[in-house]
């Protein structure tokens, strides 16, 4: 009794900081073992092994293969090029932290003006070798249906591969996982990474509610300015990105320039004004 209270304390102080541990698919019969990165102890390693580093312009390896919704192999370069990409981990199967993670993404999707499949892609990869391109379809069909975007069925991809693959993405990107045998529970951190269309990783959001405001700026600095609106641009000069967080605070020394400037601008205006206004006032009629 007492050691099955210790170890749901630890999962509950494991979901309380962002971390998962969820239910593990089985291999498939006949498919051969399955690789996945263990833990010896489910109350200290998941804690120790679990997290989510930031690696700021790091680039991705393009050229890893993965497999789409329909089982055809493509290289996750091939989802970029023109787009920045909103890049996250999960487990298709997970009845816990991955559900929130995309229920989260889906809401704060709804209220972006920006558009999955227009003006960005979201590539969504499974941490578990053992799930198939079955699976990422179906949980594809009701998170596209949910979002409900013209175009959004293109631009929202649902991936599966082997565990040399998804350790090759989950590497470079910092986000660290881990897998106990014993109970059958993946570990894992919350969040997303905003991707440049080049293969760069631009900003971390972490967490499984994903603020719109935050979604958009990184998504307008990751394609450099070449999607959203001028007062994107301008609002972004107002906040700054901070890397402990994940997400833009507001920058009052860029705002107090920015307001300095415009008043600045508003009082030449109105001595112009008032020098043209006074000139013709001088000039006698007639």
């Amino acid at each position: 009794m007492s050691t099955r209270l210790s170890v749901m304390s630890v999962l509950v102080l494991v979901v309380s900081l962002g971390i998962a541990p969820a239910r593990a698919q089985q291999p498939l019969p006949g498919s051969g073992a399955v690789g996945r990165p263990e833990v010896k102890s489910p109350e200290v390693g998941l804690l120790r092994q679990v997290a989510f580093e930031q690696n700021l312009n790091a680039q991705l390896p393009l050229d890893t293969v993965l497999k789409d919704e329909s089982g055809r192999e493509v290289t996750i370069g091939s989802f970029f090029g023109k787009k920045p990409v909103v890049l996250l981990f999960v487990y298709f199967e997970c009845p816990m932290l991955c559900t929130l993670e995309l229920n989260g993404l889906i809401r704060n999707l709804r209220a972006l003006s920006l558009s999955a499949g227009k003006e960005f892609e979201i590539v969504t990869v499974s941490i578990d070798p053992a799930e198939t391109p079955a699976l990422a379809r179906a949980k594809k069909k009701g998170y596209v249906a949910r979002y409900n975007r013209p175009g959004a069925e293109a631009g929202w991809h649902f991936l599966t591969g082997a565990e040399s693959s998804i350790k090759r993405l989950t590497d470079t990107v910092g986000f660290k996982y881990a897998y106990d045998a014993k109970s059958k529970q993946y570990a894992h951190p919350a969040g997303l990474v905003v991707v440049t269309p080049q293969g760069r990783l631009a900003r971390y959001i972490y967490g499984v509610d994903f603020p719109a405001n935050n979604l958009r700026w990184s998504l307008v600095e990751a394609s450099g300015g070449k999607i959203g609106a001028p007062i994107d641009r301008v609002l972004l000069m107002c906040f700054h990105y901070d890397p402990s967080t994940g997400r833009y605070s507001f920058a009052v020394m860029a705002a107090v320039r920015l307001l300095g400037i415009a008043t600045v601008a508003g009082l030449a205006a109105f001595i112009s004004f008032s020098y043209v206004r006074d000139r013709r006032r001088a000039v006698p009629a007639g």
